[in-house]
């Protein structure tokens, strides 16, 4: 069976490389315009296992950093009411602008990651995210814990946006699903740890506490990421022409502003409109997301009050459970990809494919998907009777498992799809949804829960949730049919 790529960027550099050899056969031409060949090592696929770990780390542990912030904020919500003397709907305002600044972030980072590579995304947001932070920490007015705020999220969300790309630059398409999953599990416990950790800091030091812990954690990690190396395939090719004293090849240095804006902006949102596949898998790991956030605002609601009465502190503890159901997605993921991806993988190989075909990568949307909806009745109706306070913590567990189940399959397809270059910008066009989803979601936490209650305002979720169950489905049956009709070049079968 015929398996191709259709423009896919991976060829390119290939196929100019073998006009190359063909035409003057030199190996000057070769090692400017491409690895020498598959054992190149300065190809970061070749890289020692321990070193290509290492440079996969640090961008999770920058995502960790950076998605920590968003919730270790909400349980100062009370001191902040206090301090500023504002509503808890204007305190939330706070997790509503960083939350925008992480999906704004990333139009600013591609065009710097593209012309100079990753690694100066890292080392020159790092320490502005932590000004800003620091900045928030001795705020003297609420405006200005905004302004510091939005600022955070804005210079934060670069590397995070940035990740995928390096684990991308490290690892071919067939060792990907394992390093998403691990990958996406760090961004994904941040906001899980972040209440934990905010509750114990808001409870015992005051809110300010909150951003110093974001700062404490994000230094530590900067200075981790010192040592790593530049991953990116055409600016070690540029910088190999340098040393050798050849014309180096365009790495894009002069790219206009108007193509900067078609790649960031323009593109993610005209695919987000106009591609189903990108639309309906980021409405639905949107919506998950979105209702992990909401619930940074509804667990302090539900279980500071009767019969509960959680401290601030105890609150934070309830999304140990988040945490737990994160690493079980990941660990999922990966026994997913071994005992089911890897097979067709390996037939795909045989039949003279490159790639096995793109369905394949939804097995974990599937099963995640049946996660959330249970979690979210679990939770809803426990809580809503005041079932003892470990039954309703528990529903997490699915919850988080099959949110994270979700965005990982979506990730991956997305990519096999649209190939590199354009499945990166399927993946930016979920980014914004998701973002703002998960900006707007928490300000109408607090009036929907107490005018509905908290069972039914949970199953009104869980409904929704339902509603989106077949959508997998759809595209492992009928995938091949929607992506002939693409706009855009697709992986085809």
């Amino acid at each position: 069976m015929p398996c191709s790529q259709e423009n896919s960027t991976d060829d390119i550099p290939r196929q100019a490389s073998d006009i190359e050899k063909a035409e003057s056969g030199r190996e000057r031409d070769i090692s400017v315009n491409d690895w020498n060949g598959p054992d190149d090592p300065d190809n970061p696929h070749n890289w020692p296992m321990w070193l290509r770990v290492y440079h996969a780390t640090t961008p999770g542990l920058y995502g960790f950093a950076v998605t920590f912030g968003t919730s270790v904020y909400t349980p100062a919500l009370a001191d902040l009411m206090h301090d500023f003397h504002i509503s808890r709907e204007a305190a939330l305002i706070g997790l509503t602008v960083y939350v925008v600044g992480l999906a704004a972030g990333p139009v600013l980072t591609a065009p710097l990651s593209e012309s100079h590579g990753r690694k100066i995304v890292y080392i020159i947001f790092g320490p502005i995210f932590m000004l800003f932070t620091l900045g928030a920490g001795f705020s003297q007015s609420f405006g200005s814990l905004i302004v510091c705020r939005f600022f955070a999220g804005l210079t934060g969300s670069p590397a995070l946006a940035v990740g995928a790309g390096t684990n991308a630059d490290l690892f071919p398409p067939q060792q990907r699903a394992v390093v998403t999953s691990m990958f996406l599990m760090a961004p994904f416990l941040g906001p899980a740890l972040g209440p934990i950790v905010g509750g114990y800091a808001a409870q015992y030091k005051g809110w300010q506490w909150t951003q110093w812990c974001m700062l404490f954690i994000t230094l530590a990690i900067y200075l981790i990421s010192l040592p790593t190396q530049e991953t990116y395939k055409p600016v070690i090719l540029a910088r190999r022409a340098q040393k050798l004293g050849i014309q180096p090849p365009n790495v894009a240095h002069n790219a206009s502003l108007k193509t900067t804006l078609i790649q960031n902006l323009v593109r993610p949102v005209h695919m987000l409109f106009t591609e189903p596949v990108v639309f309906l898998l980021s409405l639905y790991t949107s919506f998950a997301f979105a209702i992990l956030f909401l619930l940074f605002a509804a667990f302090p609601l539900i279980f500071q009050s009767a019969p509960y009465l959680f401290s601030v502190s105890q609150t934070g503890l309830a999304f140990l459970s988040i945490g737990l159901g994160v690493v079980l997605a990941a660990v999922t993921g990966i026994l997913i990809d071994r005992g089911i991806y890897q097979k067709h993988f390996r037939k795909a190989v045989a039949a003279g494919c490159h790639h096995a075909a793109p369905e394949h990568r939804l097995y974990n949307m599937m099963v995640g998907g049946v996660g959330v909806t249970v979690g979210l009745f679990w939770f809803g109706w426990t809580a809503d009777r005041g079932v003892h306070w470990v039954v309703p913590v528990l529903a997490g567990v699915p919850f988080a498992w099959g949110n994270l189940c979700l965005f990982t399959s979506a990730a991956l397809y997305c990519v096999d799809v649209y190939g590199p270059m354009n499945g990166a910008s399927a993946i930016a066009a979920n980014g914004i949804f998701r973002y703002v989803l998960g900006a707007v979601f928490p300000l109408f936490t607090v009036q929907m829960y107490s005018a509905m209650g908290t069972g039914w305002a949970t199953s009104l979720l869980g409904f929704l949730s339902a509603a989106m169950l077949p959508i997998p489905f759809v595209f492992f049956k009928w995938g091949p049919v929607i992506r002939k009709r693409s706009r855009y070049p697709t992986f085809v079968t």
